[in-house]
């Protein structure tokens, strides 16, 4: 996964399952090939991830593949057809709707984001009037991440916290309180830092211009029209619908100790930043359906693959909601990875959309998803 999110939970919730929990591979569809995927799975299983579950597309033809355990305590398998929480993937769905408004005329990326949310924007060196709403979705705001405040990790990322806290309804403009509470990373257009206050405002943004709440506006543009059926925004449900695997987490800062269940927990403390839920299918459709053009006009494709340069993810651009990547073997993939209890998952396409692949761990402190892409892409 790619991000600060998932450097954060990494360093909160770390450690290593023994590899006996490996389990063979399974696969679907599309003979033979994918091998190097399938090894770089099993080497995931094999550094302690419990299990992980991936679908790629090729030129319309399908192929899907788990390892490992999806429950610990049983031995289940992971399912090709698991649903999982997708956490930052989330930001390319919420950037693409607010795309969609420009199209439309609603509103203009260059809109001030005190023009929609006055006042929510403000203190401790924070200016909403100083703020496009490009620079939310292209993390060039300067604005503080919620996510990196001590005590929002003591409460809901570390283990006394979290199992005391997880069904808090968190609402997002507390969400936004807490960031305002430090003082910004640095002037609006100065700089890049991810921070998740960035993409809950713009959710607050897509609320505030359509009169709807965001996760209906990505179910009407988006979910519908690509009859994603897997995808949902779960808004402060608790559970992950069938078919899906437990999620598991160590809720500490070392890479010793226990293993937690953390499946169930209210989402809302992502908010528009990372809460969604979908599987390898229908993150392969949706990044193959927007890189081809089929959610935006050009033009608005056009400036969300605009990047700039993100100093935290090697060889990569962050545009808006997108992230551009280049492989070791000089492939270019679009996408996003995604983290949050439990769930690290990583969703990419190329630029042309004939080659898609989606994926999920489902544990938070071990695995390289950087290998994986790497075996799909550039693997023999």
């Amino acid at each position: 996964m790619t991000t600060r999110v998932r450097t954060m939970l990494v360093a909160a919730t770390a450690v290593a399952l023994s590899a006996a929990l490996a389990g063979p591979a399974a696969a679907q569809g599309g003979g033979g090939g994918h091998s190097a995927t399938r090894a770089a799975m099993k080497a995931a299983v094999e550094d302690g991830v419990p299990g992980v579950t991936a679908g790629a597309r090729t030129d319309g033809r399908t192929w899907a593949a788990t390892a490992g355990v999806g429950n610990l305590r049983t031995g289940k398998a992971r399912s090709v057809d698991d649903r999982y929480r997708v956490g930052s993937i989330t930001k390319t769905f919420v950037a693409t709707v607010l795309l969609q408004l420009e199209a439309e005329g609603r509103l203009s990326l260059d809109d001030k984001v005190d023009t929609w949310l006055p006042g929510v924007v403000e203190g401790n060196g924070h200016d909403g009037r100083e703020i496009s709403l490009r620079r939310l979705l292209n993390h060039t705001s300067g604005i503080y991440n919620y996510t990196d405040d001590k005590t929002f990790v003591e409460t809901y990322f570390l283990k006394d916290g979290f199992l005391r806290h997880r069904y808090d309804t968190k609402a997002p403009e507390d969400l936004v309180a807490i960031a305002m509470t430090h003082e910004p990373d640095f002037a609006p257009g100065t700089d890049w830092y991810y921070s998740n206050t960035n993409y809950v405002l713009a959710g607050m943004v897509i609320e505030k211009a359509t009169g709807r709440p965001y996760g209906e506006e990505i179910r009407d543009r988006i979910l519908a029209p690509l009859d994603l059926r897997a995808t949902t925004v779960p808004g402060t449900r608790v559970t992950v619908p069938r078919p899906s695997s437990r999620a598991y987490s160590k809720l500490a800062e070392s890479t010793t100790g226990p293993t937690y269940d953390v499946t169930r927990l209210n989402p809302s403390l992502a908010h528009a930043a990372g809460e969604m839920i979908s599987d390898s299918r229908d993150l392969n459709r949706f990044y193959t359906a927007l890189l081809k053009g089929r959610l935006l006009p050009p033009e608005q494709l056009k400036e969300m693959k605009t990047t700039v340069k993100a100093d935290d993810i090697p060889n990569a651009g962050y545009g808006l909601g997108l992230i551009e990547r280049e492989l070791t073997c000089g492939v270019t993939v679009w996408g996003h990875g995604g983290g949050i209890h439990g769930s690290t998952s990583e969703a990419v396409t190329t630029a042309d959309g004939r080659h898609a692949l989606s994926f999920n761990f489902n544990g938070d402190w071990s695995g390289d998803t950087d290998a994986v892409l790497e075996a799909e892409y550039c693997g023999k």
